[in-house]
């Protein structure tokens, strides 16, 4: 027998993470460990009276009552969820078209958390709904615990505004659910072992009828046990009514499939069971079926058009076989499409030319598709369709923002000749002598990286400057008004900064393509670019210049601290993605693979290990600036361990370091206006305390 000397253990080992405790989201060591930590950060940040100002500052913003109430069609209803200072978790409620024309519109009260919650003695959160058209009786309403991706479903009804007794009811779970018809439903759950991926998502579709258990309910589909996810949904279009399921193979690639007819439909004598016929576009296409159209927008170069086109397929004709296109859109270097949105008879096409948007409105005839521009768009602004009724009109609602430009709310019908103002947010900060500029820094490979800045249009010289990015999961970073970042920064002389780095989507697939997997670094070096692109500019400096981001653009945040922590004044990172030699391991990081490596991939393991935060923090070499973590313990997205460690890391190696965990709150980091406005507050006395010292 031979024996070999002990290896040392491999870096993200267990074995070599002597902080791999505080993954234990809910061990009483660990959440000592927290509470500890929160109240370092408390005594640190809230005593000074100016925490308090600020945060009844926010709190105030948040709580307006001028803010448009946002709504969602179903029939003759209108749909909101809202919250403020009296309803804390929110209400759904409900009104009318002519009401909510008025300046302080009457609402029905669907459906109240605050009182639920009390009376359930639960903190729910409210997670969403699905309503069957086109009766718009029938709903399912999710329940999140304290914010958790996870949730509760339950029916109600919307005619009595009471959940349904003995109705459709699923305990919580990453849940998919979508209605067939009034007794049936598409759903995919935790149904034991086998039943869900690696990520924590459903890979069955099964088809459960009312009155009958659940685990019981039909298996129509089922993903393989690598895959992220699979789902099902009716198409509910009347004379189109047809049942689809996707297979999501990874993040980024999918296989549509239709279904054949429901159970009761007759069949031939003899004839084998129909199988799901697969819609037979690339994987990595973007699909979707309206009516007799099928869309298309590949994320590759296919049938001669380039990635990042948007192609218009009859169904039928495309099933049989016919592969000619109509090109709706075509990208160049400055332009990419930012979506589409249909309504009854015409499509909406939303681009953006240097992420800034214009809107045309396409429609299809004998002959082609015809298409007009949809006016109203400011420069540097983004335009957002925030609500259509595909089946039942060509109504839609348009919401129009700017960095310092409230949001102004759209009502328009396609072919009517125009449209109307129907809501106009309020100024919740001044702008006297504010101004937005459009800035290119340049990366170390050339490439021209678009940002935004928002300050003084008359500047003195460097100031304190806010500098937020992302870059990851085609997230493009766009223009909108934030009266949060307006009061908490820009009203007190600081200067807001919006990066449009590598791997968003600000112009298209090959911008987020260019950061995937090994080319991560490029996301970094954009970043950098634009940092030192505002030194030189003397918009700011390094000592002055804080940046900010979170989940992926945590991971953002780590890169620059362990990489470039001499462009910095002070960090800021929320629910921050930081270990990435164990992120596939924890809650649905398997889900990322796809965006960053695998870990556990010899090719892919060696990038990892070398952009990973978590495992580049060092004792020794330049100082670090102080740096602010904030997490949740219910966010069931990104693990809060990532977090916890870093701190903790941090802290062993004498590195200035804050850390504070609501122990609810989710992947947002906060389930009501309350603890937001806390959260804010914190955020900007660290940042201002450290960038805008008093002299």
């Amino acid at each position: 027998m031979s024996h070999e000397a002990p290896r040392d253990p491999a870096p993200g080992s267990p074995a070599d993470d002597p902080y791999l405790w505080l993954e234990d989201v809910t061990g009483q060591a660990a959440l000592d460990w927290v509470r500890e930590r929160n109240a370092e950060t408390v005594a640190a940040l809230t005593p000074d009276p100016a925490f308090k100002v600020l945060e009844r500052e926010v709190r105030e913003v948040l709580d307006d009552d001028g803010r448009i109430p946002y709504v969602v069609r179903r029939g003759r209803h209108l749909y909101n969820f809202w919250q403020d200072a009296d309803r804390l978790r929110g209400v759904w409620r409900r009104t009318g078209l002519e009401e909510y024309r008025t300046e302080r519109p009457e609402w029905e009260t669907v459906l109240d958390l605050d009182a639920l919650a009390e009376a359930e003695g639960e903190q729910w959160a409210w997670a969403g709904s699905r309503v069957l058209a086109p009766d718009h009786r029938h709903a399912l309403v999710m329940l999140s615990r304290d914010g958790a991706d996870a949730c509760v479903v339950r029916e109600f009804d919307l005619e009595t505004l009471r959940f349904v007794e003995d109705g459709f009811t699923v305990d919580e779970a990453k849940t998919r659910a979508g209605w067939i018809d009034a007794d049936h439903l598409w759903i995919g759950t935790d149904f034991g072992p086998g039943s869900m991926s690696p990520s924590g998502y459903p890979l069955q579709v099964r088809r459960w009828r009312r009155g009958t258990p659940l685990h019981e309910a039909e298996t129509v589909y089922e993903g393989h046990p690598a895959d992220l996810s699979a789902s099902g949904w009716r198409d509910h279009t009347p004379g189109f009514e047809r049942d689809f399921v996707v297979r999501s193979i990874d993040f980024w690639n999918q296989e549509l499939f239709l279904l054949p007819e429901a159970p009761g439909t007759p069949q031939t004598p003899g004839a084998p069971a129909a199988r799901p016929e697969k819609i037979d576009v690339p994987d990595d296409a973007i699909a979707g079926v309206h009516r007799d159209w099928l869309l298309v927008n590949p994320r590759s170069p296919w049938l001669g058009h380039p990635a990042g086109s948007l192609l218009a397929f009859g169904f039928d004709a495309y099933r049989a076989g016919d592969r000619t296109p109509q090109v709706l859109f075509t990208p160049d270097e400055r332009t990419a499409l930012a979506g589409y949105d249909w309504i009854r008879n015409h499509l909406i096409l939303r681009t953006r030319a240097d992420v800034s948007s214009r809107l045309e409105l396409l429609t299809p005839g004998p002959d082609g598709w015809t298409r007009a521009p949809l006016a109203g768009v400011p420069p540097l602004s983004t335009a957002t369709v925030t609500g259509t009724d595909p089946d039942g009109s060509d109504e839609y609602f348009l919401d129009v923002t700017g960095h310092l430009q409230p949001s102004t709310l759209y009502r328009g019908e396609a072919g009517t000749g125009g449209g109307e103002t129907l809501k106009q947010a309020p100024a919740l900060f001044d702008t006297d002598g504010l101004t937005v500029s459009q800035y290119f820094a340049t990366s170390p490979d050339g490439t021209r990286v678009p940002y935004f800045v928002i300050g003084p249009e008359d500047r003195p010289g460097p100031g304190p400057a806010l500098l937020y990015g992302y870059g990851g999961f085609e997230v493009s970073m766009v223009p909108y008004y934030s009266a949060v970042t307006g009061r908490a920064w820009l009203a007190r002389g600081g200067t807001y900064v919006v990066a449009g780095i590598r791997g968003g989507r600000e112009y298209g697939p090959a911008w987020h393509q260019a950061a995937l997997g090994a080319n991560r670094v490029r996301a970094y070096e954009d970043f950098a670019a634009v940092a030192r692109d505002l030194t030189a500019r003397g918009i700011t400096t390094p000592a002055q210049l804080g940046i900010e981001g979170g989940s992926n653009g945590g991971l953002l945040m780590g890169a620059m601290l362990t990489r470039e922590p001499e462009l910095f004044g002070a960090v800021v990172a929320h629910v921050p993605l930081l270990d990435m030699l164990r992120f596939h391991k924890l809650l649905a990081g398997a889900s990322w693979t796809a965006e960053y490596g695998d870990p556990d991939d010899p090719a892919d393991r060696p990038h990892l290990e070398a952009l990973s935060p978590y495992h580049r923090i060092r004792a020794d070499g330049p100082p670090y600036p102080p740096l602010l973590l904030l997490t949740s313990t219910r966010d069931d997205r990104v693990h809060p361990g990532h977090a916890r460690k870093a701190a903790a890391r941090l802290r062993e190696f004498g590195h200035p370091v804050l850390f504070h965990e609501h122990l609810g709150g989710g992947h947002s980091g906060a389930t009501d206006h309350q603890q937001t406005a806390f959260n804010e507050a914190l955020v900007h006395t660290f940042l201002w305390e450290r960038l805008a010292p008093p002299r």
